[in-house]
């Protein structure tokens, strides 16, 4: 089973914890959706930060956030969230060019793809995540009358518990194709847990199936502990991310996905800011340095 590190909190929604990570990254698709040169558009994210209490004060557009994007966390690193987002959204809609009509969204937050992305009607997409959020998710996108574009399952589970036994009871079918994305969640797990994960997924999938997830490569996070991304988001949030973190050495997961006949390849976000022409560039004393976006897909050579 997978364990986070966050299971000292015993939050169960998005009101803390690890969970309060999903109205940040929330917050950082509505500004982008919101700004004249946007990357992705999410025209749901900011209902969620307005319905949440505790998010009163966010803003949802750039220009509300103190210094706009000379801002830390609502400029830079909200700019890191909205390319994630484009690559990510270009990751699943290639995936399902090549025919795979199953997509798994491990640790699923806040994310909207079902009702967002131009995807087959035949397609379905399966959102893992605790019950707290999903619920949360489920009441605001029934106040919009949200309406999915093409299947959608809510797995509600906790990725410490049998995810894979909900998971397949809810439809999953091993046996074809399928789109795997942990987008934001392997920072928190521990070493074990990630191994597990990645071993996991690739039990559960059939050659022609696509894994994309996000990882940091420093050895010390704490290096960066001063770097103006982690320090703003805790002083106009208050979310310590670097207490959230697994600080633990990470495993090699790229590795053992090309051991399991599996390509994969590491990019830096940098890449796809150039690629773009918009989003994050290196800095000094730079909490992106490490993080790297792994696109793989299972080839079965």
């Amino acid at each position: 089973m997978v364990g986070t590190a966050s299971e000292h909190t015993g939050t169960e929604g998005v009101d803390g914890g690890v969970g309060v990570t999903a109205l940040l990254v929330a917050a950082a698709r509505a500004i982008e959706t919101h700004r004249h040169d946007s990357l992705a558009q999410d025209p749901f994210a900011e209902h969620f930060v307005r319905a949440a209490p505790g998010c009163a004060g966010w803003p949802v557009r750039v220009e509300h956030a103190a210094g706009g994007d000379a801002n830390p966390l609502w400029g830079r690193f909200a700019r890191y969230f909205g390319l994630r987002t484009r690559v990510l959204d270009d990751f699943v809609q290639g995936a399902l060019g090549t025919g795979a009509r199953q997509v798994v969204l491990l640790g699923a937050g806040l994310d909207t793809r079902a009702f967002r992305l131009d995807r087959p009607t035949d397609s379905v997409v399966y959102e893992v995540d605790r019950a707290g959020v999903l619920a949360f998710k489920e009441q605001v996108l029934e106040e919009l009358a949200a309406v999915p574009r093409g299947g959608r399952v809510a797995v509600p589970v906790d990725l410490r518990d049998d995810w894979v036994s909900a998971l397949t009871g809810a439809g999953f079918d091993p046996a074809a194709p399928s789109i795997w994305l942990a987008e934001g969640l392997l920072f928190y797990l521990p070493p074990e847990a990630e191994t597990y994960l990645v071993e996991t997924v690739d039990r559960l999938t059939a050659d022609g199936s696509a894994l994309a997830f996000e990882m940091k490569v420093e050895k010390d996070l704490l290096a960066y502990r001063d770097s103006p991304t982690y320090t703003a988001t805790h002083a106009q949030i208050g979310i310590d991310l670097l207490s959230l973190f697994d600080h633990a050495p990470r495993p090699d997961s790229v590795g053992a996905l090309t051991a399991r006949n599996w390509s994969a390849r590491v990019h830096t976000p940098f890449e796809f800011t150039q690629r773009h022409g918009r989003g994050p560039l290196p800095e000094p004393n730079d909490a992106l340095e490490g993080n790297r976006w792994v696109l793989a897909t299972k080839d079965g050579r």
